[in-house]
């Protein structure tokens, strides 16, 4: 049998008679609150912070794709016209790469680990699609404003596209002829007023010439990604094909997209090395807009200091706890000493008490937590306000790896803490402790 163990669920179970020891039963309460609110507002705060960043990555791979294969010359901009040929041995065959070995290596603070190692990536590519971009200025009776036309092939997935379609329906291409038909966004729409079925005209420069393009509006989208929306609008690529002088089999680039997110890397550094000729270029979207995904970086830090505060609270709420447990017992722990248990038994039993009492803050918690983020995720009840955060809802991703990293960190954490102050029990003289009432 576990001595200090044995010890601790009897005094933790031991019913106080009489109102006799209701102050200690208060800090006991009080300490278990404070434990399952700091673990309830951590789920809550990874749950939201990972949700927000995958929702807003999500956007932005499924309206831009996580990787860009383009001419080398090209690289300096979104918007550079320079061709490439559809006729490609890595088009479409990229889209049966279903996993890519590289070799791995391990960083420590920054600097390199040992020798790389091989390994595979968790999943493959997922689909492969043409692109050409052309800027023009869109213009109607009363207003002009630019636009970004990113053109489409009959390749193009349009399933990312369709949620986001308010009012409208998608492009049609049909075989005989170019589409004249153009997605705008949301915020385009009620900026110029424009909606569904009207016609408006589009100029462009090309070779110092101005050429003009009428286009009837097909559907309205609202990815709520401001940067994104007041920028694009989709068209029939031969449109831009057709401006820019190409033929039909040259497009401006290819946009990969790959099945796990974290496989971003080797996928791209496989496909730049392996697969493209040295007149191309693979980057991802991470190197092509840096600056949005080192703000969706810095939610990192947030998560970092929030789960650090709690923890805190948390450590110095357990301490109260234990040093007026302590206090309380102080009769019991003369005589276990005066039997002949030795002081790191006798710690070990407020030990087990202490972690007695976080476990049912942990199960409170995650009771409280868990209960709050489920309520979000499938009813929604906290709404956002699109303009500032891009979504219309908090959203809500649960890992699991994370919340028992978070249960287990926790009660490790302040356990480890305890030990200090459990070394008061070495201080008290079982004589003067048998006496003490």
């Amino acid at each position: 049998m576990n001595f200090p163990s044995f010890i601790a669920r009897r005094v933790a179970n031991h019913r106080v008679e009489d109102g006799k020891g209701s102050f200690s039963s208060l800090i006991i309460r009080i300490a278990v609150v404070a434990v399952a609110l700091s673990v309830a507002v951590m789920i809550i705060t990874t749950a939201l912070i990972r949700g927000f960043k995958h929702e807003i990555s999500s956007k932005i791979f499924g309206f831009m794709g996580h990787i860009h294969i383009t001419d080398t010359n090209a690289t300096g901009g979104l918007t550079d016209g320079y061709p490439i040929y559809k006729t490609q041995n890595f088009y479409p065959y990229l889209d049966t790469v279903r996993t890519v070995r590289y070799l791995n290596q391990r960083y420590v603070g920054g600097a390199a680990v040992g020798e790389p190692t091989p390994a595979y990536t968790n999943a493959g590519i997922r689909h492969i699609q043409a692109f050409a971009i052309k800027p023009g200025i869109m213009e109607t009776k009363k207003e002009i404003e630019g636009i970004i036309l990113k053109g489409v092939d009959s390749d193009f997935d349009w399933d990312f596209m369709r949620q986001y379609i308010v009012r409208g329906d998608t492009i049609t291409r049909p075989d005989s002829a170019m589409s004249r038909e153009i997605l705008i966004s949301q915020r385009t729409a009620d900026r110029l007023q424009l909606d569904t079925g009207q016609v408006f005209r589009v100029n462009f420069v090309e070779q110092g010439e101005q050429i003009r393009r009428n286009f009837k509006i097909a559907g309205i989208y609202n990815t709520a990604l401001e940067e994104y929306d007041k920028r694009f609008a989709l068209i029939d690529i031969r449109q831009i094909q057709r401006i820019l002088g190409w033929n039909e089999n040259q497009v401006g680039g290819f946009e990969v997209f790959v099945e796990d997110i974290e496989d971003l890397k080797p996928i791209a550094d496989y496909i730049y090395l392996e697969q493209l000729p040295n007149s191309m270029y693979a980057e991802t979207i991470r190197e092509k807009f840096p600056e949005t995904f080192s703000w969706l970086e810095m939610q990192n830090v947030n998560e970092r200091v929030i789960i650090l505060l709690l923890l805190i609270v948390s450590i110095i709420n357990m301490i109260t706890a234990l040093l007026i447990l302590i206090l309380e017992r102080t009769n019991m722990i003369g005589i276990l000493k005066a039997l002949g248990s030795s002081n790191w038994e006798i710690r070990k039993i407020f030990l087990y008490y202490a972690a007695n009492i976080i476990l049912w803050g942990l199960f409170l918690g995650n009771l409280f937590g868990i209960g709050l983020c489920l309520l979000q995720k499938y009813f929604r009840i906290i709404t956002l306000s699109e303009e500032d955060y891009y979504l219309s809802y908090a959203p809500i991703k649960f890992d699991f790896w994370t919340i028992l990293l978070l249960n287990v960190g926790t009660l490790g954490i302040i356990l480890l803490f305890l030990i200090i102050p459990s070394y008061l029990v070495t201080r008290i003289k079982p004589v003067q402790a048998i006496r003490f009432k």
